[in-house]
């Protein structure tokens, strides 16, 4: 025990004569709390810190030459120390590398399984922490490596993954927040079950629950092969009887990357650091958007970004749940129509070809990779309970056999790459034909609608005194379904055959766009007056609704911020509403273009800004009645001549009377990206959910980056919690628009626009501030902004959905 003191103190009287600028210390040096070691050639130092606002101290390695400490590693994860005694040093009576705290107790130590004989702790350059032989550099021999226990952040040259031979599993888990690195309950690693030959997949967890995952390895990548080529690293992946591990390398030595699980932005990303702009820059993120969520379509479901709703059932299978499905719960999945049945001849089954697709999970699976991909359909033909097949290596043909036991969970469709899968059905050439009759039929339809209209087309005119007093008729329903005197909706009524001649008989060359009411037209009426005719749609069944809703609305409301309603025109199957002509469209069109974004500079963006704001304002507390939007995106508002903008589309708005301050619905509606988390998952809707998007709006107006395509362009989760990772790093003007930087002469109102749309999209909607207190927010900057809570994201409400309040990042700095 004498012996041990005394070396002890030794190591403290070499601390203050050892410069620790050198990447190695032996037996009887050690490191106190100010000291660091620093790898050979400068890339990485290790050393004590405090993260964020926490006073607490943990030993952990970081970036040494980036401005901002970029922490991979930490020792100490949830055991910290609360004053500046840390020491670090060797154990010579068991060889462990411990770390001590007052001199006395191990706060944390390495557990070798064997000691050396002369052990050596070195920081290399990729990162890794090592206790080896004074004079054996092989990695082979390295007695102990941090490299096996990753934190929450994985560099070049790690393994994520199994060593089957020890039982040792590489994962991440995220750290708690950003001023505790202790570990959380979200996790990312490697599964698979060797025995069965399952195939390995990368899976988040958030606890024991599954969230995402990538899809099976394809030979080139866990999922769909990327779209670009990749400029930044090779990966590699390992499946061995005693190792099953991914693996990533950097193309270029002298550039810098990590890996980050992190439970603050809700991402795992990928990032490169700008060295002239001094930023770490996102290189790829997962989750990218609600199709990535975990069994969001159920069982033989198939989720589909382009499609709306976003859930479809596979081509021979229906909805398990008719009803709930077309409420968008989507939690049931689907059935075959026609089940296989394993008693009975299964002669006539056979398989439907699906591209473009995810893989399924990979849990009930089984692989051969001598098999071919003829020699895969007969194996899966064999058993009565595989449902799918495809060859398990894309990069030779008909290379390797995946199957697929049970149901099929978790695929989804991208629009570029993904595999071919071979799913099971009964009869599948009358599956085919039953899709192209479909297809068949829409035509045809189109045929008769046409003869139709041409055959009655001399009625009309006898007609037309009975669709006026049918058209009166709808009014007065109007009217008395909305509880008002019909002097209330004082709405001019326009005939058919005007309207038709201001669109020149609805020409395509008058077409401004579609939407879901239906399409809209540019006209112009007989005294010069332009106008925009919304036409519903004769096929939508949810249209009149909507009409009757908008006409019921709009004609109540008048502001300058609001587009205003001419007339309508109902005559016969005819529903039109008539509205002033906006000649610079909507915001989107700018905001999201290149091109166009270059004429909005920051002035006439904050005046757009305030403008929604003054008024939703309006909507809420203002007018003559409550009204929540429920659809507020960018593409539902209108620009005038002078760029002014006009809050349109109230097909989906609802009224609150008295004192109503929320509602709820079976049937949710609006447009994913925009939603607030409480509305679309639990049907909750109320001011709070218009504020909602509101906020994802103005941060869409300040980055010019879309809140659902976001994850494509920039490779981080959402645009939310982009901008949430960047305000907490206090470097929130990274945000801004790249065309906006040379008009922001006013940087500080930039900056406190984005702190608004950050309170705006916080999860509790009651921590959201009304749109009357953002309105003073924007127009007086003696308002003091209170600090925003984490944001919602809507996935995070669903229990069919998973947790997204966790997320995995990878970062990259080039140009060094």
């Amino acid at each position: 025990m004498a012996l041990l003191t005394f070396m002890r103190i030794v190591c403290l009287l070499l601390l203050h004569t050892v410069s620790f600028s050198v990447d190695t210390i032996s037996s009887f040096q050690s490191i106190s709390d100010g000291g660091t070691l620093v790898s050979e050639e400068g890339t990485f130092e290790l050393g004590f810190f405090s993260p964020g606002s926490s006073k607490d101290r943990y030993l952990g390695i970081w970036y040494k030459n980036i401005p901002v400490q970029t922490v991979v590693w930490v020792a100490n994860r949830c055991n910290p120390i609360n004053d500046s005694s840390g020491l670090l040093m060797i154990n010579n009576s068991t060889g462990n590398l411990e770390l001590l705290y007052q001199n006395k107790s191990v706060v944390w130590s390495t557990s070798l399984s064997k000691q050396a004989k002369k052990p050596n702790v070195e920081l290399l350059d990729s990162g890794n922490l090592v206790v080896r032989e004074e004079n054996d550099t092989n990695p082979e021999n390295y007695v102990w490596q941090s490299f096996d226990y990753p934190s929450d952040t994985l560099l070049s040259g790690m393994k994520l993954g199994w060593d089957l031979r020890s039982g040792l599993n590489r994962r991440l888990s995220a750290w708690k927040n950003w001023d505790d690195p202790c570990t959380a309950d979200f996790t990312w690693g490697i599964e698979f079950d060797l025995q069965h030959h399952t195939f390995p997949e990368a899976i988040m967890r958030k606890g024991s629950a599954q969230f995402f995952r990538s899809g099976p390895w394809n030979g080139l990548s866990f999922g769909p092969a990327e779209s670009r080529p990749n400029q930044l690293y090779n990966f590699d992946f390992v499946y061995k009887d005693d190792e099953v591990y991914y693996t990533y390398n950097l193309k270029n030595k002298s550039e810098l990357a990590r890996m980050v699980l992190n439970s603050t932005t809700n991402t795992r990303s990928g990032w490169t650091w700008i060295e002239g702009e001094q930023i770490w820059r996102s290189y790829f993120s997962y989750p990218r958007d609600s199709c990535d969520n975990y069994r969001l379509c159920g069982a033989n479901g198939n989720c589909n970004m382009s499609n709306g709703p976003v859930c479809q059932c596979l081509k021979g299978f229906k909805p398990k749940s008719p009803e709930k499905w077309e409420s968008m719960d989507w939690s049931e999945g689907c059935v075959l129509e026609h089940a296989v049945n394993c008693q009975m001849d299964q002669q006539n089954d056979g398989f439907v070809k699906f591209s473009g697709l995810k893989l399924p999970d990979a849990k009930y699976s089984w692989g051969n990779q001598s098999m071919n991909l003829n020699e895969c359909r007969a194996k899966c033909l064999s058993n009565c309970s595989c449902m799918a097949y495809t060859n398990s290596d894309i990069r030779g043909q008909d290379s390797g056999c995946a199957i697929w036991f049970g149901d099929l969970i978790d695929i989804r469709t991208f629009p570029t790459g993904g595999q071919d899968l071979y799913i099971r059905v009964q009869d599948p050439e009358q599956v085919n034909t039953k899709e192209k009759g479909k297809t068949d039929n829409k035509v045809r339809a189109v045929v008769i609608v046409v003869a139709v209209i041409g055959s009655v087309s001399g009625m009309i005119l006898f007609g037309f005194g009975i669709c006026r007093k049918r058209a009166l008729k709808v009014r007065q329903e109007m009217i008395s379904q909305n509880g008002d005197e019909e002097e209330d909706l004082e709405l001019p009524l326009f005939t058919l055959s005007k309207i038709t001649t201001a669109t020149h008989n609805f020409s395509m060359n008058n077409k401004l766009g579609q939407g879901g009411f239906g399409p809209v037209y540019k006209g112009k009426l007989e005294d010069g007056q332009e106008i925009a005719v919304k036409r519903l749609s004769m096929s939508s069944r949810q249209g009149v609704n909507e009409f009757k809703n908008e006409v019921k609305l709009i004609a109540k409301l008048q502001h300058r911020n609001l587009v205003k309603l001419f007339g309508c025109c109902v005559e016969g199957e005819e529903k039109l509403l008539i509205y002033e002509y906006m000649p610079n469209k909507s915001l989107d069109l700018f905001i999201f273009d290149q091109k166009q974004g270059k004429l909005l500079e920051w002035p006439k963006r904050f005046q757009i800004i305030c403008g929604i704001s003054r008024g939703l304002m309006y909507l809420h507390q203002d007018s003559r009645l409550r009204i929540v939007h429920r659809d507020l995106k960018a593409s539902n508002v209108l620009l005038d001549n002078e760029m002014n903008p006009k809050i349109s589309d109230f097909g989906m708005a609802r009224i609150f009377g008295g004192d109503q301050t929320e509602g709820n619905t079976n049937r949710v509606v609006g447009t994913y990206g925009y939603m607030a988390p409480e509305y679309a998952f639990n049907g909750l809707f109320s001011t709070k959910s218009d504020v909602f998007s509101f906020g994802i709006m103005v941060l869409e107006i300040i980055s010019g980056k879309k809140s659902r395509a976001f994850q494509h362009e920039n490779h981080e989760h959402t645009l939310i919690s982009h901008a949430w990772t960047l305000l907490k790093e206090g470097r929130p003007f990274e945000l801004i628009d790249f065309w906006l930087r040379d008009s922001c002469n006013n940087l500080q109102e930039v900056l406190r626009c984005i702190h608004i749309g950050l309170l705006c999209v916080q999860q509790n909607p009651m921590d959201r501030p009304s749109m009357s207190s953002v309105v003073s927010m924007l127009e007086s900057e003696n308002v003091v902004l209170p600090q925003p809570k984490p944001p919602g994201y809507f996935m995070e409400t669903d229990s069919q959905v998973g947790d997204h309040s966790s997320s995995m990042t990878i970062t990259a700095i080039l140009g060094r």
